[in-house]
C-alpha cells in the first residue's frame, strides 16, 4: 500500500485524537501518542520544505513497516517550520506541496518489504527527485523471520539479506540516502557497553552491516526543569525530555560527533553539538 502524504493526511484528518481518553490515568501531557522518533520527523522536514524555508525541496519514500507513522504530529512540525520563515509562508497551498514531495509505503511482513524494494527502482526512475529513503524499522520483521527460519540462520536471515542486497543495489544505481531505525534487540546491561567492540556488535544480518556508513545511537538524559518555559504551561512544556545522540562514522575520517536536542512544539531542537578530538573514540 503507498500514497502521497497529501493522501494520507486526508485520510486521517477525520479521526479523533484519544490522548485525553482518561486523565486520572495518564501523564499531564495527555494520554497515549501514537508518535514516532522525532528525529526522522527533522530529517524528513528538512528535505520537503521548500528552498524559500531552509529545506532541500526533494522527495522522499518513507517505508513504514512499524505502521507508526503520525501524519499529524509531521504536518505539525511542518507547519511550524513554515510559520517560521515569513518568506516561505504558512498557508495550507504550501504545506500541502510540502506533504506532496512524500511518499509512503507500508509494509506488514519481509516478504512485503522485499517486494517493494524490487519495484521501487520503478518509482526512484519516474521521480528525479527522490533522494532520501526512510525506513522504519529495519529489525520490524526480526523476531517473525527467526521464527519462520526455524534453527537454521541462513533462512533466518534470507529475507533480510536480499533486502540489503537490492538497497545496495539502489544505492549505487540511484545514489540516494537511506535512513533506517533500528530497534535494540539484545544488550548485555542496562549501563552502557563496556568497549567500542561491544558497542559496535549488531543483531542483524552481516549483508545489512556491511551497508551502513553512519550509525546514531539516541539516548535519553534526565528530563530538565526549566522555570523559562513557564511553571504554569503543560507537563510537555515543563518537562521537555533532552536526548544525545552519538554519531559514529566508518567512512572518511571515521569521525565522531556529539550533539543533544530537546523534542519541542516545532519539532527538534538542538541544543549542542561537540566533535572529540582526533584520537578520541566515542563509546556508544
Amino acid at each position: 500500500m503507498s500514497e502521497s502524504g497529501t493522501q494520507l493526511l486526508a485520510r486521517l484528518e477525520a479521526r479523533r485524537c484519544l490522548k485525553d481518553i482518561e486523565p486520572q490515568l495518564f501523564a499531564d501531557d495527555g494520554g497515549p501518542d501514537p508518535g514516532k522518533t522525532e528525529l526522522l520527523y527533522h530529517l524528513l522536514c528538512r528535505c520537503v520544505l521548500p528552498e524559500a524555508a531552509g529545506g532541500l525541496e526533494v522527495d522522499v519514500v518513507f517505508m513504514d513497516t512499524d505502521y507508526s507513522l503520525d501524519v499529524f504530529r509531521l504536518a505539525s512540525v511542518l507547519d511550524s517550520r513554515l510559520s517560521a520563515d515569513g518568506s516561505a509562508g504558512s498557508d495550507d497551498a504550501v504545506l500541502r506541496s510540502c506533504l506532496s514531495r512524500l511518499l509512503v509505503v507500508r509494509c506488514s511482513s519481509s516478504s512485503e518489504l522485499l517486494l517493494t524494494l524490487h519495484f521501487l527502482e520503478t518509482t526512484l526512475s519516474s521521480r528525479p527527485k527522490a533522494a532520501l529513503l526512510l525506513i522504519d524499522s529495519i529489525s520490524a520483521f526480526y523476531w517473525s523471520d527467526r521464527s519462520e527460519g526455524g534453527a537454521s540462520v541462513a533462512k533466518q536471515e534470507e529475507k533480510l539479506s536480499r533486502c540489503s542486497e537490492l538497497l545496495g543495489r539502489l544505492l549505487r544505481d540511484y545514489r540516494i540516502t537511506i535512513f533506517a531505525t533500528c530497534h535494540p534487540i539484545r544488550r548485555t546491561s542496562s549501563g552502557p557497553p563496556s568497549s567500542s567492540s561491544e558497542a559496535d556488535r549488531s543483531h542483524l544480518c552481516r549483508a545489512w552491516q556491511r551497508l551502513v556508513t553512519h550509525r546514531l545511537v539516541c539516548s535519553k538524559q534526565e528530563a530538565e526543569h526549566n522555570p523559562a518555559n513557564g511553571d504554569q504551561g503543560s507537563g510537555e512544556q515543563r518537562n521537555r525530555q533532552v536526548f544525545t545522540v552519538h554519531c559514529s562514522s566508518w567512512t572518511g575520517t571515521k569521525g565522531s560527533r556529539v550533539s543533544s536536542f530537546r523534542v519541542t512544539d516545532g519539532g527538534v531542537e538542538f541544543v549542542w553539538t561537540h566533535r572529540p578530538p582526533p584520537g578520541l573514540s566515542v563509546v556508544l
